[in-house]
């Protein structure tokens, strides 16, 4: 029992470790540091002076409306972002797995490479695309009588969605994928015999089946839209569109970390935003535990 105990101590060390310096650390320094704010002594002249503040950078950034905006924003990100993800890569997945596809490898390849290309990039390749006077796009939708500005106030939000999408499909596609590859091929063919057809199939026995994989790519996905920050911040840089510094949570915190000086408001903001990232995962395993527990 004594030699098992210090066999499982020496493989989770490295990993709690690892955690406490990425993790533990970072976020108790984020912590602290939301707790003070930095003052200017006398008239101003005199050099500034870090004391301590206790909530008020947290009171600040909730009484701050654009903060508030943000959260808004995130709102219609998700709601509009991940039933899209969801369905449009579990369609992917069922199509690939079935008898009809053909190509498996490469279609799985060409879905998955744009994930490969880095966040920035991809943002950068789609404001090309986004552009009146540059874009093919555009071009080719105008001529067809389409009008659509991707970066008006009305078509910030789809257009941030339709780069996500790109980046990020082909990656929970091959996740999906492998959990459907992962079913006993005989479970399949008794429905098959019986009469079930492929809609069937795909509905009342392959779903089930991967639950746990929707679940876990679902609330992933939610961690990651709340993270939102690198396709808004490339919209917001000399392309005239609606997205402002503070879009997002995560832009307000590198705002008033970076142009405001402000490290004490951002670390508030970076805080509440983990704390309402905490609370929605909570919120989701709780209610897919309770169905899962009702299910059995």
């Amino acid at each position: 029992m004594k030699a098992r105990t210090r066999a499982a101590a020496t493989l989770l060390t490295p990993f709690f470790l690892l955690f406490t310096a990425v993790m533990v650390i970072p976020i108790g320094y984020a912590v602290w540091l939301s707790l003070f704010t930095e003052k200017q002594s006398g008239l101003g002249f005199g050099g500034a002076e870090t004391v301590f503040s206790g909530l008020d950078n947290y009171t600040a950034a909730l009484g701050d409306r654009a903060f508030r905006e943000g959260f808004g924003v995130l709102l219609g990100y998700c709601l509009f972002y991940i039933p899209l993800l969801l369905a449009g890569a579990l369609g992917l997945a069922l199509l690939l797995d079935s008898t009809l596809a053909r190509a498996r490898r490469f279609f799985q390849l060409a879905l998955f490479l744009p994930h490969a290309v880095p966040g920035i990039i991809a943002a950068l390749i789609w404001v090309y695309l986004y552009t009146p006077q540059l874009s093919p796009v555009v071009r080719a939708m105008e001529s067809g009588g389409i009008g659509f500005d991707f970066f008006s106030p009305e078509g910030t939000l789809p257009s941030v969605v339709n780069i996500a999408l790109w980046e990020w499909l082909g990656y929970n596609m091959v996740i999906f994928y492998a959990a459907l590859q992962a079913i006993d091929r005989s479970v399949l063919e008794a429905a098959t015999v019986d009469g079930a057809g492929a809609w069937r199939i795909a509905l009342a026995i392959k779903l089930p089946l991967i639950r746990a994989s929707l679940v876990m790519v679902a609330l992933f996905t939610l961690i990651g839209s709340l993270q939102l920050f690198t396709e808004p911040l490339i919209l917001n840089k000399g392309t005239g569109s609606a997205v402002t510094s503070t879009w997002t949570p995560n832009m307000y915190a590198y705002t008033a970390a970076f142009d405001r000086n402000d490290y004490g408001l951002a670390a508030a903001a970076s805080v509440l935003l983990a704390l309402t990232a905490a609370l929605l995962s909570f919120a989701v395993t709780r209610l897919t535990g309770r169905k899962k527990g009702r299910a059995a």
